[in-house]
Parts: C-alpha cells; sequence; structure tokens
C-alpha cells in the first residue's frame, strides 16, 4: 500500500525515507496490532489498543449501560488511533489535494497553506458532526442546566470518551507532521501554538470531567474554524473570493461571545453553587475556588489572544483592499482610440489609397503640351 509515487529511493533508515515512507511504516504497525486479535494470546494486549479501557456496566430501567472513565491505559489506545490518524492524513494529501495543487499550480507558501487548510477543513467537518450527534443525543442542548448538575462527570458514555481519545490522537498526531510535511520554518511557531492550545484544552477538559461543557466549546471553535479554512479554500482557488471571510468573521465574534458566556455560566455560577465542593483525586472531584479561576482564566487569555489575531487579520485584510483601491484610482482610465482621418477619396490600406468603394482610385493622365 503506497501513498506517495516513488521518484527516487533512498537509503534505509535516513532522513528522506523515513519522510517519503512514514504512512507505509505506520501502516504495518497498525497491521500487527489487527493481526494480534488473531490469537488468543496476544488478543488481550491488541484489544488494549483498539478498544477504550475502563468500562462499568450499571443497570438501569432500559437495561444494562455501559459507562467509562479514564486512567493510564488510555495512553495505549491514543497511540493506536496517534497511527490511524497518520494514515488518513496521507491518504487525505496523496488522493485529494495533491491532485489539486497539480492543476491550481499554487506558489510554495500558498501551497503549504492550502495543504494546511484542506487537512484542518476535513478534521472540523468530522468533529463539527460528530460532536454536534453526541450533544443532541445526550440531550445537553435541550437541558442546558446538565451541563453542570451531578457534577463531577466522570462516567462518560463509550461516544463522548471514544470522542476525547481521537481528539488527543488527532492533535498530538499533528506534531511530527510538521517534519513528514516539510514545513517550513517560518510556519512552524504559528502551526506550534493552535496545536498545543487545542491539546491543553481538551486534555484540561477530559481530566478535570468537565467533558460536557468541553463538547459544547468544541463544537463551536470547530465549526468556526470550519468557516475559516473554507474560506481560504476559496481564496487559494480564485484571490476574488472574499464574500466567505466576512461570514467567517461574524461567526467568529459569536463564537467568542458565547464561549466566554457558556464558560462564566458553567464554571463560574453553576459549579460554584454546586454542593460537592472540595478537591477529591479518587472521586474525580475537581471543584475547587482555586481550580475554577485558573479554568476560567485560560478560557480568557485563549479568547483574548485569538480576538487579538482576528484584529490583526481584518486589518491587514483592509490595508490590501485600500491598497487595491488607491493603485487602480492611479492608473485612472484608459484614453479612448482616434478615430482613423479618411481621405475625400478614399483611405489608406497597406500604403495604397483605396476609395469608398474598395477599389483603387485612376489617376489621372496629364495631356501633354
Amino acid at each position: 500500500m503506497a501513498f506517495r509515487r516513488r521518484n527516487k529511493s533512498y537509503p534505509f533508515f535516513s532522513q528522506e525515507f523515513l519522510i517519503q515512507n512514514h504512512a507505509d511504516i505506520v501502516f504495518g504497525l497498525v497491521i500487527v496490532v489487527l493481526i494480534g486479535l488473531m490469537f488468543e494470546a496476544t488478543a488481550k494486549t491488541a484489544i488494549l489498543f483498539i478498544q477504550p479501557q475502563y468500562n462499568i456496566s450499571t443497570s438501569s430501567p432500559d437495561g444494562e449501560v455501559t459507562f467509562y472513565h479514564y486512567g493510564w491505559r488510555d495512553c495505549a489506545t491514543i497511540l493506536f488511533y496517534f497511527f490511524i490518524a497518520i494514515i488518513l492524513h496521507a491518504v487525505v494529501q496523496e488522493y485529494v489535494l495533491d491532485k489539486v495543487n497539480r492543476r491550481l499550480h499554487l506558489s510554495k507558501s500558498k501551497n503549504t497553506k492550502f495543504n494546511e487548510s484542506g487537512q484542518l477543513c476535513v478534521f472540523h467537518l468530522v468533529s463539527s458532526v460528530w460532536s454536534l450527534y453526541i450533544l443532541v443525543t445526550e440531550g445537553y442542548l435541550l437541558h442546558p442546566s446538565s451541563l453542570w448538575e451531578n457534577y463531577p462527570h466522570v462516567h462518560l458514555r463509550f461516544q463522548v470518551k471514544f470522542f476525547y481519545l481521537a481528539q488527543l490522537a488527532y492533535w498530538l498526531h499533528a506534531l511530527p507532521e510538521l517534519y513528514f510535511q516539510k514545513v517550513r520554518k517560518e510556519e512552524i511557531p504559528r502551526q506550534l501554538q493552535y496545536i498545543c492550545l487545542y491539546l491543553l484544552h481538551v486534555l484540561a477538559a477530559y481530566m478535570l470531567n468537565l467533558s460536557r461543557v468541553g463538547l459544547v466549546l468544541l463544537f463551536l471553535q470547530y465549526f468556526s474554524e470550519l468557516l475559516f479554512h473554507i474560506a481560504r479554500l476559496f481564496y487559494f482557488t480564485d484571490e476574488s473570493h472574499q464574500k466567505m471571510f466576512d461570514l467567517w468573521a461574524a461567526g467568529f465574534v459569536f463564537t467568542r461571545m458565547v464561549t466566554l458566556t457558556l464558560s462564566f455560566l458553567v464554571v463560574g455560577f453553576g459549579l460554584a453553587r454546586a454542593e460537592n465542593q472540595g478537591f477529591d483525586l479518587e472521586m474525580g472531584n475537581f471543584n475547587t475556588v482555586l481550580i475554577r479561576m485558573t479554568v476560567l482564566l485560560l478560557v480568557c487569555v485563549t479568547q483574548s489572544w485569538l480576538l487579538w489575531k482576528f484584529i490583526r487579520f481584518q486589518l491587514r485584510r483592509w490595508r490590501e483592499f485600500r491598497r487595491t483601491q488607491d493603485a487602480r484610482k492611479k492608473a485612472g482610465p484608459k484614453p479612448a482610440l482616434r478615430p482613423l482621418k479618411r481621405d475625400s477619396l478614399g483611405h489608406h490600406e497597406n500604403g495604397v489609397l483605396k476609395a469608398e468603394n474598395g477599389a483603387s482610385p485612376r489617376t489621372k493622365k496629364i495631356k501633354a503640351p
């Protein structure tokens, strides 16, 4: 199974060999884990990588229900889906983005941003639909008070836990992809910033048992980013497409307002009035004033930083628009072409005087004296 065209062979385990064949190597590791399911001696170890761990079965009026909580064995599951994310990244790059790039003939800098937006557009689309499905099926949208009631939310359903494990696996896989995709040094700090921020927020929501409010905030953030990357893809195909950026700008401001409001509502008011105040690591209770203030501070600093980047982006767009308008005004209207003056007898064509009817006029004969 080859993901990239082999234009040149490199020595084994060299830098270029690993970059060119990293998806095939990872695919081989995944196959080894899947083969382990076929044998009884290795099946338990293989399941540790594939299936979420720490399940608890409880009885309910609807029957037996299985819940999950987190633990150190989640690292094995995250590692497996970390490999899956690398394979899917290579599939999207090879069979979708590279084919589009060959038709667009973009510059090197635009090509890097196009690939970044293409990958994130697919991820944000899948994550937005996935998180919205969980919010609807779990009833969090119809009952907002469930976001903070009965805290700590230690017991998670399968789809909720698997969603968080997949999110951690994806953002962890984005770190080595900076090396595999040969991202330019100028772009690495910018991409490291948002990768680390996503990892920090997703991990905090998962470990502090704030999974419910985390789902809502991730849905809002992913949908807003989806609009931005769609707008950027349209811009790279045709630079005259600017209306999608205006739609993203409205969605961005709305997302920041809802994120701050919901964070203060759940963490600042809902959890502050809960009965089980205190710190209990075994019960998963982190409802203390210090932790609540730290969470709110993290959210406020992140939203302020995003707003600052948004304002700078809009100012840069406005300057470019003004610069384009000034250049058009300086160019001025094109001068009108002067009409050709025709002779009374006709007009000149290829150095010969032509009559109005297209025939050459006869020259008058001069009589001899």
